[in-house]
């Protein structure tokens, strides 16, 4: 706070202060509504949809600044919300929210539909621990129709609450907003070819910006450019619309005639037939998603159409910021950032330890230099996941699939059979969407191939639907498969490495969001036996038994126990599966108390198994579990998520005295 005499306030008595403070936060209230006239009367849609037209396009300039200003002090996903403020605030205008439905597709488009739904104030606490959720969340909101953390997934949901109004005999219109990249998922294609199956009315907004995180690739992506920039149809048009409309072969007024005439055309001057029309499905399009007042209209248009339409809307990620337009990847989850200049505000240290996604991008170069057989794959994530590094280096051996997990193990399936060593690169979570094709794709048939499962365990501000915390338990009961996690950076490379060799089949390796633990990381390779563990610490009282980064906080659990007589030995088993049963008897042989921790789910992981050798080979000791309990964790920081879940230092500490 500054006050233009801070000699005078600081000889002001208590109350005296009090009151100064209060007036001066009364101020900065009345000044922060002052910037946002008409968006400060927006508690929820209905009060936007007593604001006339012409009103729109300040709310919408509103709109994007307030988020520009939260979200450079708060971050979050930046990009792909500043980009369709105008289409969010048309949908809203148009449609009776709540009651009719939006699926937003990925869910890092909606915030600004989550400052409009009655969450203005508190979209200061997004992401943040208590705060609201980073995507949307029927729990958080009836305005929420379905949650969307991960991507393509709208139009099926959408189909099933839009059938499901008709058998219900209500008069609800659902729209599914699909955007960022989405349309390249295969479930993206499973819905579209079901929405003509039965009679519904689905309106589809296909919110086309070019981009994922990084560029959208692949056939559609270059489809929807195509579609969007013929220069033909668009010198044509126009003039050819007048001329029919003179001689009364189209009308004005006709819901709909204008755009489905432009289709027309765009199909006899292109010699392009419309893939989405080959669903069965009206296309309209594509329309300038920046233009507020034009798509009222067109929503007007065609949202009482009967039958399923979908709408191509263009739009440019990170509008009205300029940074953010000129670098889409970099402002799509920016961190904080000083809102005037645009510069990043970057709290890792020069001097701190690399994040072991680059640990992962670096060494995957290096091995990829010294064997050219090896290859790297990613879905969409090639600057999440650091395969960029390979990209840059050898773009004829790595390859970005867009969206579309499964298809990217079984791709990958497809170079091992041919005698090529894939690296696989997907989210833990994610890599839930591919269960199926690792199974029947991959480890039935013993491929040597390289799963590399990043943001494995606890992840942080993005919550439940992005926590790693099943892999663990879902690998675990699959036949041919290795599964590893690396203690530190230096184990992450010789696992890599390690995997890389001839035989191996199919090998997990799991790694965390975020930095390690050293910064002399880069060493010469070692070989990490498959199946065997390590013990790194003796003890009398009890045996800790870890896997993963978690065994480092476990370390300094194990230290701070020693001030109560707790002589623990520590075991870091590299392997969950096989698991070395070697270090195993031994713990069996010579503890009656054995605590295990994994930055994973308790059921099913690391201490179930640890469970099922003791029983099998006949030892009982006291086994305690630590790791993942079995709810859904939400979202928050990850140090604050380890104290939820009883996974910080003080937490096993007390585990390990009690």
């Amino acid at each position: 706070m500054r006050f233009a005499n801070l000699h005078l306030f600081i000889f002001l008595d208590f109350f005296e202060k009090k009151k100064l403070v209060s007036l001066y936060n009364k101020f900065l209230a009345m000044a922060e509504t002052s910037k946002f006239d008409l968006l400060s009367t927006i508690n929820y849609p209905a009060d936007l949809r007593k604001l006339k037209p012409e009103q729109l396009e300040l709310l919408c300039k509103e709109l994007r600044q307030y988020l520009i200003e939260v979200l450079a002090e708060n971050p979050g996903h930046f990009g792909s919300s500043l980009g369709c403020v105008e289409l969010t605030v048309a949908l809203h205008y148009v449609l009776n929210t709540p009651y009719d439905k939006i699926v937003w597709d990925v869910g890092h488009q909606a915030y600004g539909h989550k400052v409009l739904t009655g969450r203005r104030e508190r979209f200061k606490t997004l992401r943040k621990f208590g705060g609201i959720s980073g995507f949307p969340n029927p729990q958080e909101s009836e305005y929420d129709a379905f949650i969307a953390g991960h991507a393509s997934n709208s139009i099926s949901a959408a189909l099933g609450m839009a059938i499901a109004s008709q058998l219900k005999n209500e008069r609800r219109k659902v729209a599914a907003v699909i955007g960022d990249g989405s349309m390249t998922g295969g479930l993206a294609f499973e819905g579209l070819n079901n929405v003509a199956s039965r009679p519904n009315d689905l309106l589809i907004i296909l919110n086309d910006n070019h981009m994922a995180i990084d560029c959208a690739v692949g056939g559609m992506s270059q489809y929807l450019v195509n579609i969007t920039t013929s220069q033909t149809y668009n010198t044509i048009r126009y003039n050819l619309y007048n001329f029919f409309r003179k001689h009364g072969v189209i009308k004005e007024g006709g819901k709909g005639r204008i755009l489905r005439f432009n289709n027309s055309m765009k199909a006899l001057l292109t010699n392009q037939h419309n893939v989405f029309e080959g669903f069965n499905i009206r296309y309209f399009g594509p329309v300038d998603g920046h233009d507020v007042d034009g798509l009222i209209r067109v929503l007007n248009d065609i949202k009482d159409m009967k039958g399923p339409k979908l709408l191509h809307v263009l739009t440019k990620k990170g509008k009205g910021y300029e940074p953010a337009e000129n670098n889409a990847t970099i402002w799509h989850a920016p961190g904080k950032f000083n809102k005037e200049t645009g510069e990043r505000i970057i709290v890792r240290s020069k001097d701190a330890p690399q994040l072991y996604q680059d640990v992962f991008g670096h060494t995957l170069v290096e091995l990829a230099k010294q064997n050219d057989r090896i290859v790297g794959i990613t879905p969409a994530m090639p600057t999440g996941c650091s395969m960029i590094f390979l990209m840059k280096e050898m773009p004829h051996r790595a390859f970005d699939v867009g969206i579309a997990e499964g298809h990217a193990v079984t791709f990958s399936a497809g170079l091992a059979k041919e005698g090529l060593l894939p690296f696989c690169n997907i989210y833990s979570s994610f890599m839930q969407r591919a269960y199926d094709n690792i199974i029947h794709d991959a480890a039935i048939q013993n491929l040597d191939m390289v799963l590399c499962l990043d943001r494995a365990g606890l992840v942080g501000e993005d919550g439940a639907t992005h926590q790693g915390a099943f892999d663990l338990a879902y690998l675990r009961c699959i036949p041919q498969i290795t599964i590893a996690s690396p203690l530190n950076e230096i184990d992450l490379r010789n696992l890599m490495y390690t995997a890389s060799q001839p035989g191996k089949g199919v090998f997990a390796i799991r790694y965390p969001k975020g930095q390690g633990e050293l910064k002399d990381w880069e060493r010469p390779f070692e070989l990490l036996p498959v199946g065997k563990g390590r013990k790194l610490k003796d003890g009398k009282n009890v045996a800790v038994v870890s896997i993963g980064p978690i065994g480092n906080i476990a370390k300094k659990a194990i230290e701070k126990a020693k001030a109560s007589d707790v002589d623990a030995a520590h075991y870091d088993m590299i392997y969950l599966k096989p698991l070395d049963e070697e270090l195993l008897h031994e713990i069996g042989r010579n503890y009656q108390r054995v605590i295990t921790v994994e930055n994973g789910a308790i059921q099913g992981g690391l201490g179930t198994a640890v469970m099922e050798f003791m029983s099998v080979n006949r030892y009982f000791p006291t086994i305690t579990r630590i790791g993942i309990p079995d709810r859904f964790i939400p979202h928050g920081s990850i140090p604050e998520l380890y104290t939820v879940c009883g996974m910080d230092v003080e937490s096993i500490t007390e585990v390990l005295i009690s």
